[in-house]
């Protein structure tokens, strides 16, 4: 009779403790991939996109970066700090065995509970005492704790692939730079050139009283600013040797290790013609998102957990005795085991405030993933809109540079046969370089558009084959 009662008792207790569950559901819903023209679908991101640039010194420089950049490194231990948690929370789940011993030696007092011969006296108190402890979880909040880790250390793994792009196309980006800094020192050298040549030209014509001293003055602002172009490239070039170096974890003595680029700025690769969905569905932070909202949803069943009762088993076996005469004697002996059972009745507000900040923090993340996935599909657009407006762009700059090459070539057959004046020549020389070295910076644009397209889509993208007729109305 008295065991039923105390069943019964049990049982009210565990059905009082589920009755203060509150009803706060979350707020902000997760936007749908379809919504956004988004696919669910995932996909492997490529791990060496940048060779579709076909520079081996940008290849290397990559693989330096991504094996000793501060960035990565720190992505990469807090995956490794993701993954003891989890391991600490799985371990959690098991038996807890422990063991412990003292032996105190002590007076023990003669006006206290003591009896004669211990009162007035001191004696050795050993124990040695095996405990064995395990939680039943019987409401899943172990469980959840697990399954909390578990999605913290795919969020950790995937912010180290974020890193990893950014590292890589970081990299990308400052050797397009490089690449373009060393092609506009060429196109300054010319300006150079030239501009000299026409003040040599303006000279010739004042000692032959065919020009004035405003036309000197003319032609040596020219130089200068020519020769300005070319001290901004050349700082350009060095400011961006600096970056690279830091990018790939080197310093000052790597400086002279970085040779002159290889990229073909006349040949970009490819992108899609329209934007690829299935792509989209691979950039690590959307996913890193993705599996922060399960490890929020699982501290929600956490906190849930908490308030219902925690059941757990308890177990100890050892020997005690006061005395070390009598410690092995079997009446040292000392065992014993039973359930425990911890029942939340009162905690003043606090597992209520705990439950919702649960939810705040679930909607947090879920608005924070609703947010990445809206600014995954502007910044992918906004790229592929980039690069198709610098290719276009680049397209009408090479026919502007052709145009005046076939100028500057006619402007050379008028003074050879003495119909045109050698100021002509050198004045549709001087627009020639200009355009050339516009050519130039659109031309890395066009690079640096399709770097930002692969940060956006998550990785590298399948080239498109080329229209029949892309190059059709470009000079050779």
């Amino acid at each position: 009779m008295k065991r039923r009662v105390g069943v019964a008792s049990l049982g009210a207790l565990l059905l009082a403790s589920c009755a203060a569950v509150p009803h706060d559901p979350p707020q902000v819903a997760q936007v749908q991939p379809a919504a956004v023209g988004l696919s669910a679908q995932g996909a492997t991101i490529a791990p060496d996109w940048w060779t579709v640039f076909h520079d081996p010194q940008l290849d290397t420089l990559v693989t330096m970066g991504l094996a000793a950049n501060p960035t990565l490194d720190r992505a990469l231990a807090r995956a490794r700090i993701a993954e003891a948690t989890l391991g600490v929370r799985r371990s959690d789940q098991l038996p807890q065995v422990t063991a412990d011993g003292q032996s105190l030696y002590q007076r023990f007092p003669e006006r206290s509970l003591y009896p004669p011969p211990y009162a007035g006296n001191a004696y050795p108190i050993s124990s040695v005492q095996a405990n064995l402890s395990w939680n039943l979880d019987l409401f899943g909040r172990q469980r959840a704790l697990v399954t909390g880790a578990r999605a913290d250390v795919a969020a950790a793994a995937l912010d180290a692939a974020a890193a990893r792009l950014m590292v890589s196309t970081s990299i990308a980006q400052a050797y397009v730079g490089l690449a373009r800094a060393e092609q506009l020192i060429g196109v300054a050298d010319n300006f150079v050139a030239t501009r000299r040549e026409a003040m040599g030209f303006v000279t010739s014509r004042i000692r032959n009283k065919l020009a004035s001293q405003f036309e000197l003055r003319q032609a040596e602002t020219l130089l200068a600013e020519a020769e300005q172009a070319r001290t901004r490239a050349v700082a350009q070039r060095e400011l961006l040797v600096h970056a690279l170096a830091a990018l790939v974890g080197r310093g000052a003595d790597f400086y002279p290790q970085i040779a002159s680029p290889k990229l073909a700025f006349d040949t970009p690769p490819l992108v899609p013609e329209t934007l690829p969905t299935d792509l989209l569905g691979r950039r690590p932070d959307l996913l890193a998102g993705q599996a922060r909202i399960d490890s929020a949803a699982a501290g929600r069943r956490v906190a849930r957990a908490d308030f219902l009762p925690n059941v757990s088993i308890q177990a100890l076996a050892g020997f005690a005795a006061l005395g070390l005469g009598s410690f092995f004697d079997a009446g040292a002996r000392t065992y014993g085991a039973g359930p425990a059972i911890h029942v939340p009745i009162f905690e003043g507000g606090k597992l209520k405030a705990q439950y919702r900040g649960a939810t705040a923090a679930l909607d947090e993340a879920v608005a924070a993933y609703d947010d990445a996935v809206l600014g995954a599909v502007r910044d992918s657009a906004d790229a592929l809109t980039h690069v198709r407006a610098s290719d276009q762009d680049t397209a009408e700059q090479r026919r502007v540079v052709a145009g005046l090459r076939e100028t500057v070539r006619l402007n050379q057959v008028r003074v050879s046969t003495g119909l045109g004046s050698q100021l002509d020549t050198i004045d549709a020389g001087f627009r020639l370089l200009e355009a050339e070295q516009a050519l130039v910076s659109l031309q890395s644009d066009a690079f640096t558009h399709r770097i930002q397209l692969i940060a956006a889509l998550g990785g590298g993208f399948q080239s498109s084959p080329p229209p029949a007729a892309a190059h059709a109305d470009m000079p050779s």
